[in-house]
């Protein structure tokens, strides 16, 4: 299914941007009906934090923000990449032809989607303009964005447009993982393929459990905030590779991968063990985890009966879980610098009680959450961005579609 532009996007800026990403190609000579345009949103998550790679529950949205692309065959056996704020990227319609891209790239990205999109159509050489308004560090997930997007363009233009939005999210986590270098679970690139609130249960992976649910912020007295602390990630992955490590080797305990394979009872019962063999923090971390899934629980059957003052009080839950037990608010040994930790005191005091706020996605660094009472926005804003800077306090809307390809 195709879907207006002028429907998606409400504000001009946007529409500008995917029409400035057609143009480009027309200066290349492309024709204006082999040119296809394409959207993937970026994401936010409401509850689950670190829940979907032990194969457990989550609650995340779709957002107003996203990754745009115009894209055209161009006749040749290459695919050429320019995406803004990235060195363009050239790679061969055939895998097997190209040199192994560096990690953490764009040109990972791309060769990795091209590489599994390939054998499941009928490859072609493409010219790719992108841009995006996910910013990277934001929180709200640019790579996995830019993933999907990738695949949604695979998806069209070489497989007919055969493949599901949850396949086009196991793609994205593929290439996140063995290309990009990144260790992720699946939730960044289903929320950005489904779009909407979602509830996801990721027990069976392969074939994860999504139900779609209604989540009207404004209709409940509420602004949505992304909170961008004034930290990057971007040199934190081994923070955020010693959580599932940690996890892992405590499952290991057990003759099991993951904690959705260990019963809680049974983790219980063996604490004084698990203890010594694995640390206090994995022990922690494992605890979190069991009670972040029952809040998810708990969230989706909130919204679902209108109770949202019941909802915001287990999003405080979920962010002190995530602060005292999961322990992904502040870089192991950081003192002076605690970037997540200041921005969260400042919410809660500028709150004062009222609405909720959490570490939001990885933690350490990036994004904090904050659900704010209309009324009071724009002194909220003001007030953060009077110390983390201009432009630090997005505020953002559920975006109901997710990956797609648009019309004019």
């Amino acid at each position: 299914m195709k879907y207006s532009i002028d429907a998606l996007y409400t504000r001009p800026e946007d529409r500008a941007r995917l029409l400035g990403l057609r143009e480009e190609l027309l200066r290349l000579g492309h024709p204006a009906e082999e040119i296809r345009l394409f959207t993937a949103p970026g994401r936010t998550e409401l509850g689950g934090n670190h829940t979907d790679h032990q194969h457990g529950l989550v609650l995340a949205a779709a957002v107003d923000v996203d990754t745009a692309a115009a894209a055209a065959p161009n006749g040749s056996d290459k695919i050429r990449l320019w995406s803004a704020g990235f060195p363009p990227c050239e790679i061969s319609v055939d895998p097997a032809a190209n040199p192994p891209a560096p990690r953490e790239s764009a040109l990972s990205l791309l060769q990795g989607m091209a590489a599994l999109c390939a054998p499941l159509g009928t490859p072609c050489g493409l010219d790719i303009h992108a841009a995006s308004t996910v910013l990277p560090g934001g929180g709200l997930s640019s790579s996995a964005s830019f993933e999907v997007l990738l695949a949604e363009v695979f998806n069209c233009i070489w497989c007919g447009g055969t493949l599901a939005p949850l396949e086009l999210a196991k793609l994205g986590q593929r290439v996140e993982n063995e290309w990009f270098g990144k260790p992720s679970g699946l939730l960044d690139q289903s929320a950005s393929a489904v779009g909407g609130a979602t509830f996801m249960s990721f027990a069976d992976p392969a074939a994860p459990l999504v139900e779609k649910l209604e989540l009207d912020l404004e209709a409940a007295g509420y602004a949505l905030f992304i909170v961008n602390c004034g930290a990057g990630h971007a040199d934190l992955t081994g923070e955020y590779a010693a959580i599932p490590g940690e996890l892992k080797a405590l499952c290991g305990c057990f003759g099991k991968s993951v904690l959705a394979e260990v019963p809680e009872a049974e983790f219980m019962a063996r604490l004084p063990e698990l203890r010594r063999a694995c640390g206090d923090r994995a022990v922690l971390r494992a605890l979190h985890v069991y009670d972040e899934n029952r809040r998810v629980l708990s969230m989706r059957e909130a919204l679902k009966a209108g109770k949202f003052d019941a909802y915001l009080a287990l999003v405080r839950a979920s962010g002190l879980s995530s602060w005292r037990y999961l322990q992904n608010v502040a870089p192991a040994g950081a003192t002076a610098e605690q970037p997540m930790a200041l921005t969260l005191a400042l919410c809660e005091r500028l709150l004062a009680g009222e609405g909720a706020c959490r570490v939001h996605g990885g933690g350490f660094a990036g994004t904090a959450q904050a659900y704010v009472p209309l009324a009071r926005a724009e002194e909220f804003r003001e007030a953060l961005e009077a110390v983390l800077g201009a432009g630090a306090c997005q505020r953002r809307c559920v975006r109901a579609v997710g990956a797609a390809e648009l019309c004019l």
